[in-house]
């Protein structure tokens, strides 16, 4: 299937005519504060590229009030929701505007349709990049507008540092962390309720956090459990666990989130397992029911609220070079310890 056709944006105008893209956008605009000479080159640029001037080019000269596009392929999980909550907080104190849209995990996404998702040619995109549609999306955007999009996922401390164009949390070492937590209390190992991950082209879905895991119990000398799978509903999540509750030599889990600990806590009661006294349960995210349950959840909290600020922010400098680039402003992962987890029993 042939590829579609790279539209020019206005760093390669900039580029081909020796100027800025400030000084492009100002020619677009039709600023009086552009030398003629200069002038003629970009229009001859212009021409020669087939560039089409857009609502980003028209922001970069200080214009009317802007928009940006989020692309994630579910709203309903809480990690999502929160960023774009945070993504929306931002936006609005700017007077830009948000459009979301979704990426059907069960359809096929071609390049061609990525693209058509954006209002215009360089429209600003902020792409929740952690399943295999956020993480083909993010490939196409950083073949097509590599300046103005920026990715939201899970992600090591390395892989952070090396992309300018990326914002998360570590969240493999704050699995480490929670793992190295239920070991010190004295269980043997620890097992693991894993969130889906998707092993595509795209490398989407990255098992950062049974990675963490598995690591530090390798590290220990501990036995590496298999990690047991399970979908993203509770529903799902109870009937996976239900076999590793039962299991009275387990005596302690980490859940790949708070909604997976959930279903765990309820297998647990319904096998005849207190919690913490039979198995500890560690959840992840703190999301805000965790604080609530019956025993409160031990979790690993993650603030994904600031992350969405600053994938905005970020993408504000990308746009816009003169902006300084944001410092991230978010605390690292931290595990919050509640009652769901304890030392093992003694019997």
């Amino acid at each position: 299937m042939a590829q579609p056709k790279k539209a020019a944006s206005i760093w390669d105008v900039a580029r081909l005519a020796g100027v800025s893209h400030q000084t492009v956008s100002r020619v677009v605009n039709g600023s009086p504060r552009v030398a003629a000479a200069t002038r003629d080159k970009v229009l001859e640029a212009i021409a020669e590229l087939g560039y089409r001037p857009n609502r980003l080019a028209r922001s970069l000269a200080g214009g009317a009030a802007e928009s940006v596009t989020v692309l994630t392929a579910d709203t309903s999980l809480y990690g999502p929701e929160a960023a774009l909550r945070g993504i929306e907080k931002a936006a609005r104190a700017l007077d830009w505007s948000v459009q979301i849209s979704v990426l059907d995990p069960a359809d096929t996404h071609s390049d061609a349709d990525i693209i058509a998702r954006l209002p215009r040619a360089g429209e600003p995109t902020i792409i929740m990049a952690h399943d295999e549609p956020g993480m083909r999306a993010k490939q196409v955007l950083l073949d097509q507008q590599p300046h103005a999009m920026v990715a939201i996922g899970p992600y090591t401390a390395e892989e952070l540092a090396a992309s300018p164009w990326l914002v998360g949390m570590d969240d493999g070492k704050a699995a480490a962390e929670a793992t190295r937590y239920l070991l010190d209390l004295g269980h043997t190992t620890v097992h693991h309720l894993a969130i889906p991950t998707s092993t595509g082209t795209f490398g989407g879905g990255k098992a950062h956090r049974a990675e963490g895991w598995a690591r530090v119990l390798r590290e220990a000398g501990r036995p590496v459990p298999e990690p047991v799978p399970s979908g993203w509903t509770i529903a799902e999540a109870f009937k996976a666990v239900q076999p590793l509750v039962a299991d009275p030599e387990v005596t302690a889990i980490l859940c790949g989130n708070d909604h997976l600990a959930l279903a765990t806590l309820r297998a647990a009661h319904l096998a005849g397992r207190s919690v913490p006294g039979d198995l500890s349960i560690v959840g992840f995210d703190n999301t805000p029911f965790s604080a609530y349950t019956t025993p409160a959840l031990t979790t690993v909290n993650q603030d994904f609220e600031s992350v969405g600020r600053g994938a905005f922010e970020l993408l504000r400098h990308r746009v816009d070079g003169s902006i300084p680039r944001p410092v991230p402003g978010w605390p690292e992962p931290e595990l919050i310890v509640r009652e769901t987890s304890g030392p093992p029993s003694s019997s």
